[in-house]
C-alpha cells in the first residue's frame, strides 16, 4: 500500500477563510454594500474553492481511492474524486432539497391578524416546532414569520418574540427528520438511516418546550407592560386566519417521501439521482397547480434570492471543506474529542459561529473514527460504517440546537432577522441577540446536554 499522509494544517484555510468572510463581511459596514450581491458571493467562494482544487492538483500527496483503498489518487485523478464527492454527491442533492421546500413553501401564504395574546404567540411557535422537522427551518420560518410580524404589529413589545421564533422554528424545531435541518440532511445522504432523527424527539420534546415555557412567562409579563390603547387596538384590528396554496402540502409529503424512500441505500432507485429529479417536477407541479401563484408569492415577498445566497456560498464551502474532512478522518482518533458531551460542546460552538452544515460534517467524520468506545452503534451504509449511536445524537444536536446561538449559525437566522426588521421591529445587534442565546439557549442546552448524553 502507497504511503498516505492527511492534508496539512495550513490546507483548511480557504475553508476558514470562507467561513470567516461568510461571518464578518455582513458586519463591516464597508465590506457589507460588496458582500450583497450574490454575484460577488459566488465569486468569492469559487475563488478559494479553486485553491482547494489547485492544492489537490499539484500539491496533495495523494487521496484515497474510495474503490481500492490500498492505491492513492494524484493530480487530476485526486481532483476529480474529490469533485465528484463535494459536488455530485453532496452539493447537488443538498442544495436541490433545499431549493424545493423553500420553493414549494413559498406557495402556502397564512393571511390574517388576530389577537397576539401569549397563548397565541405561543401557539405560533409551536407550530413552527412541528412544522420545522418537515418542511424545512427555512419553509417554516418563511411561512409562519409574517403571520407572527401581523398577529404582533399593534404590540411594542415583541423583539423577544422574534427572538424566540429564530430559537425554535429556524432551528430546534427543525431536528426530527432529515428535512428539517441541513445538517441532518447531509447526515443522511452519509447513510445515516431516515428515520434515526426519530431519536431526537425527546431532546426535541425537552429543549422546545423549556424554550415555549420560558418565552410565555416573558411574553406574560410583556403583556402587562403594553399601552392600554395598544391592547384595544389590537383587540379590534383583527382578520380571521386563512390559508391559500393548500395544495403545496401534498407536494411537500411527496418531498418526504421522495427524501425517505428514493435514492438511499436500502431505497428504491431507477436511476442516477431519480431523487433528485423527482424533487424538481414536485417542485415545478407546486408552481403550475398553486392557485393565483403569483398573487401567493407576492404576497408572500417570495424571491429566489435567498436560495441563490445559499447555492452561491456553499458551493465553495463543499469543496473547500473537503481538506479537513479528509483529515479528520485520518487524524479524529488522536483529537481530545472521547465522549458524547465534548462532542456536543464542540460542534455547538463551532455552529454558534460558523454554518452548523460543514461544521456537522467535520464532527460527524471525527465521530464516525471513534464508534469502538460505544456500545450501541449507528450503520451508516454497508461500505462506511458505523458510528456511536451518544457521539451522533451529540453532534446532531450540537448542530441544530445551537446553531440558534447567532445569527449566522443557520441560514433562517438572518433572514428572519432582515424581515422583522424590513416590518419595523428594532432587532438586537448581533451582540445583542448573543445576549438571549447566552442568558436563555445556552443554559437549556446545557441542561438538554446532562439529560441525554452520559
Amino acid at each position: 500500500m502507497d504511503a498516505y499522509s492527511p492534508p496539512p494544517l495550513w490546507s483548511f484555510a480557504p475553508f476558514v477563510l470562507l467561513l470567516l468572510v461568510i461571518a464578518v463581511f455582513p458586519l463591516v459596514h464597508r465590506l457589507a454594500h460588496f458582500w450583497e450581491r450574490n454575484r460577488n458571493k459566488l465569486l468569492v467562494s469559487l475563488a478559494l474553492a479553486l485553491v482547494t482544487i489547485l492544492f489537490y492538483a499539484f500539491v496533495h500527496t495523494g487521496v484515497r481511492d474510495h474503490e481500492h483503498r490500498e492505491k492513492l489518487l494524484v493530480g487530476l485523478a485526486a481532483v476529480e474524486q474529490v469533485l465528484h464527492h463535494a459536488v455530485i454527491a453532496d452539493y447537488v442533492p443538498f442544495i436541490i432539497l433545499l431549493f424545493s421546500l423553500y420553493t414549494i413553501s413559498g406557495g402556502i401564504l397564512l393571511k390574517g391578524d388576530i389577537p397576539a395574546h401569549p397563548i397565541t404567540n405561543c401557539a405560533f411557535l409551536g407550530a413552527g416546532a412541528v412544522l420545522a422537522s418537515f418542511i424545512g427551518t427555512t419553509g417554516a420560518s418563511m411561512l409562519l414569520i409574517r403571520p407572527v410580524l401581523r398577529t404582533n404589529a399593534e404590540r411594542r413589545h415583541k423583539v423577544h418574540t422574534i427572538v424566540f421564533f429564530i430559537f425554535v422554528v429556524s432551528n430546534s424545531g427543525g431536528c426530527l427528520t432529515p428535512l428539517g435541518d441541513p445538517p441532518l440532511f447531509l447526515g443522511y445522504l452519509r447513510q445515516v438511516p431516515f428515520w434515526w432523527t426519530l431519536e431526537l424527539f425527546w431532546p426535541w420534546l425537552l429543549l422546545n418546550g423549556a424554550l415555549i415555557a420560558v418565552y410565555f412567562v416573558w411574553d406574560t409579563l410583556a403583556y402587562r407592560r403594553e399601552e392600554p390603547r395598544d391592547i384595544v387596538l389590537d383587540e379590534i384590528k383583527v382578520r380571521p386566519l386563512s390559508l391559500h396554496g393548500g395544495v403545496n402540502f401534498l407536494w411537500l409529503l411527496g418531498v418526504v417521501a421522495c427524501v425517505a424512500v428514493v435514492g438511499n441505500e436500502n431505497g428504491w432507485s431507477p436511476f442516477p439521482h431519480a431523487r433528485e429529479v423527482l424533487l424538481l417536477l414536485l417542485t415545478a407541479l407546486s408552481w403550475f397547480t398553486t392557485p393565483s401563484n403569483r398573487e401567493i408569492r407576492q404576497a408572500n415577498a417570495f424571491t429566489f434570492g435567498a436560495i441563490a445566497e445559499v447555492a452561491a456560498l456553499f458551493i465553495g464551502i463543499f469543496i473547500c471543506m473537503q481538506t479537513p474532512v479528509e483529515y479528520l478522518r485520518a487524524e479524529g482518533p488522536n483529537l481530545p474529542l472521547h465522549t458524547p458531551a465534548a462532542f456536543f460542546w464542540a460542534t455547538g460552538v463551532l455552529s454558534s459561529f460558523l454554518d452548523n452544515a460543514p461544521t456537522y460534517v467535520v464532527f460527524f467524520e471525527t465521530a464516525a473514527t471513534l464508534s469502538a468506545p460505544d456500545p450501541i452503534s449507528v450503520k451508516i451504509g454497508s461500505e462506511v460504517g458505523h458510528i456511536g449511536a451518544q457521539y451522533l445524537l451529540a453532534v446532531s444536536m450540537g448542530a441544530v440546537f445551537m446553531g440558534a446561538n447567532t445569527y449566522i449559525g443557520n441560514g433562517p437566522n438572518f433572514m428572519v432577522k432582515t424581515i422583522a426588521e424590513a416590518s419595523g421591529v428594532k432587532m438586537p445587534s448581533f451582540f445583542g441577540y448573543m445576549a438571549y442565546s447566552a442568558a436563555i439557549l445556552i443554559p437549556l442546552c446545557a441542561g438538554v446536554m446532562m439529560v441525554f448524553l452520559w
